[in-house]
């Protein structure tokens, strides 16, 4: 009876309350549905005055992100290496101050970025005036001094793989590292060569290499619009043995660029080299550069020559009893883009001849005048045996100009 009354209780109404319901579902869509108010923040869009305002405060914000931006490095600028700013430091002094905990667990702190930053602003002065040079020269044993050092920094050195120093303990090509607490990180593309002293030859040589004797050892001085010591013995000679003689002096040159052409069997070989001779040279090179002319061809023809080669060695024509070449601050150069062994066409006229070696004398004067403490000679020089056009470059001290035809 129970299952009855559930039946009946699901049954449609009375015929008198379907008529009712019939009429209410006729009347509704006479009836407009009514708005419905959102609260102020959850109404779709905004107004045109609330989306001026908004602009106008997104204008007014990036503008003081700019103004911030520029007054920082403005501020930087003005501070001494390592000077802690009001907001903080440098960036090196803010790695060194990370590396400096003695819990500091490797030198991943150090990222190329902020090394290179550091090292660029260490060795300002020791990459010239060109800013190019990759090794420093020093007569002895002696560490670089930097321009600058992170707070905690310090310079170290290592040859051929070997344990590092704070100092290096003889002649070489030695890798340098900065050191910053317990981290350390190589500087690449710059090493300390130190010399031999020039006490070192013994009867014309060291060692197995023979350098002869240099005119000072005779007595004889230079002209005497040299400046004082131009014409003196080295101060001492660079050691290239076949492992370090690719070793990088400058972004286009290497140590194995400037030695003489002769004992090809015998290493090590000594070489003689003044940083100012490849600060000009780059200098040279950026001035032809910006003249529209390539200069990733160049050769070094000749670069520092033995006393004893310069007056027996090879083609000895038109060379000088004097030669700038004797005392590492020469080299005869051109340019050789095609690879095809002489001077390239560099005035563009269809030939190749003395003529593209006076364009990069065109060069040497406008270093010189803008440099003269670089100041020095230039000789241009016509096709010869076994060679094209070229120019020799010096930086003897005063100027000298003149036209050759062979030698150098």
């Amino acid at each position: 009876m129970s299952s009855r009354q559930s039946s009946t209780a699901d049954q449609p109404e009375s015929t008198g309350d379907e008529r009712q319901g019939a009429n209410a579902t006729a009347d509704a869509p006479l009836e407009l549905p009514r708005e419905r108010r959102h609260p102020w923040w959850d109404r779709p869009g905004v107004t045109p005055r609330v989306e001026r305002i908004l602009d106008g405060v997104g204008v007014l914000v990036v503008a003081l992100f700019a103004i911030g931006w520029t007054w920082s490095i403005a501020l930087a600028r003005t501070q001494p290496p390592g000077m802690a700013t009001s907001g903080g430091t440098v960036a090196g002094g803010d790695v060194a101050s990370a590396l400096t905990n003695a819990n500091a667990p490797t030198t991943a702190y150090l990222t190329d970025a902020t090394l290179n930053a550091i090292v660029d602003r260490m060795f300002t002065t020791a990459r010239g005036r060109s800013g190019k040079l990759k090794a420093e020269f020093q007569p002895a044993p002696t560490g670089i001094t930097p321009d600058t050092l992170p707070p905690g920094g310090q310079l170290k050195y290592s040859q051929g793989g070997g344990p590092l120093t704070t100092q290096p303990k003889g002649a070489g090509v030695w890798s340098v590292a900065l050191a910053v607490g317990n981290a350390i990180r190589p500087v690449a593309n710059f090493n300390l060569i130190s010399m031999l002293p020039f006490s070192a030859k013994k009867n014309g040589h060291v060692g197995l290499y023979y350098l002869g004797t240099w005119p000072s050892e005779k007595g004889t001085v230079g002209p005497g619009k040299a400046p004082s010591g131009a014409y003196a013995s080295p101060r001492g000679f660079i050691e290239v043995t076949e492992k370090n003689a690719d070793t990088r002096v400058s972004e286009h040159f290497k140590l194995r660029d400037f030695l003489t052409h002769d004992q090809p069997t015998v290493w090590p070989k000594y070489l003689v080299l003044q940083p100012k001779l490849i600060d000009k040279l780059e200098l040279v090179l950026a001035d032809l550069q910006a003249h529209g002319i390539d200069t990733r061809g160049v050769r070094v023809m000749s670069g520092f020559r033995t006393p004893q080669y310069n007056y027996t060695g090879g083609n000895t024509g038109g060379r000088a009893s004097l030669s700038r070449h004797m005392y590492g601050d020469a080299s005869d150069i051109f340019i050789d883009n095609d690879g095809d062994g002489q001077m390239d066409d560099l005035n563009h006229d269809g030939k190749i001849t003395i003529d593209d070696s006076r364009v990069v004398e065109a060069a040497v004067d406008r270093v010189d005048a803008k440099h003269p403490e670089l100041i020095g000679g230039a000789g241009v020089y016509t096709a010869g045996p076994g060679h094209g056009p070229f120019i020799h470059i010096d930086t003897r001290g005063y100027r000298a100009r003149w036209v050759g035809t062979s030698g150098g």
